[in-house]
């Protein structure tokens, strides 16, 4: 099961496209589809199937993000949280080999189109917390277990 826990920004991030998706697209798609209702044989007629589709897709996410948005508990960056490793924090990581990661260890409704944010869920985020700079942490996935070395940590101060 998921961590409902998300970041401020990303609270705000999903209420802003729930916001857009019911007062902007769900209505302009729905006057197309009556639009494209209106011109008759609806088996052949492509844009009223596309559309009705699209606005399936938009019911479907608005439920989602409903729903979401009811259930996140919303984490804001606390003072005590400095030098150590927790949700919200921005970590760079280094491992034997001398490679560097720099992410976010952010709530999983956060991580898409994100390729600098992991879940908190993560194997990596989960070995990574209550660490401070200069801990090693081993983290197991299926590939085998790494070692990596924590860099520096900093936190979004909102």
């Amino acid at each position: 099961m998921k961590t409902p826990l998300i970041t401020r920004q990303g609270y705000e991030n999903l209420r802003q496209e729930l916001d857009h998706l019911w007062r902007v697209e769900r209505p302009e798609i729905t006057r197309k589809v009556t639009w494209a209702a209106s011109l008759g044989d609806r088996s052949e007629n492509a844009d009223y199937q596309y559309n009705k589709k699209r606005l399936r897709e938009i019911d479907r996410r608005v439920r989602y993000l409903r729903k979401c948005l009811e259930y996140l508990k919303v984490v804001d960056y606390r003072p005590e949280q400095e030098g150590r490793v927790f949700f919200g924090a921005w970590v760079e990581i280094e491992n034997e080999e001398g490679r560097k990661l720099r992410f976010r260890i952010v709530g999983y409704d956060e991580i898409f189109d994100r390729k600098d944010y992991i879940s908190i869920d993560s194997p990596m985020a989960r070995a990574l917390l209550k660490k401070e700079v200069d801990d090693e942490a081993q983290v197991t996935t299926e590939a085998g277990t790494t070692v990596w070395y924590i860099n520096s940590i900093e936190y979004e101060k909102s």
